[in-house]
């Protein structure tokens, strides 16, 4: 396999992963599939990212994140990158 095709298919890989995770918070649900409202909350969230508060941020995003997984690791493969 070309090495090319290695690297698409590890992103599309990722793009999975993370589109997964969209669905795993419900956001998907509770936005009626909202394509606009996802990214503009997506958006937000870069933004929050982007200031001050970045660190804050960060802990309790990891931290509910964290929850969350444990609460449902039965259905999650977890794997360190």
């Amino acid at each position: 396999m070309r090495t090319w095709q290695v690297e698409r298919r590890k992103r599309t890989r990722h793009l999975i992963e993370l589109g997964g995770l969209v669905v795993k918070a419900g956001i998907v649900d509770l936005t009626g599939d909202d394509r606009t409202t996802i990214l503009g909350a997506l958006i937000w969230i870069a933004e929050k990212l982007k200031g001050d508060q970045r660190e804050q941020a960060r802990a309790f995003w990891a931290a509910r994140g964290k929850q969350a997984f444990d609460m449902d690791s039965a259905t999650h493969v977890r794997t360190d990158r």
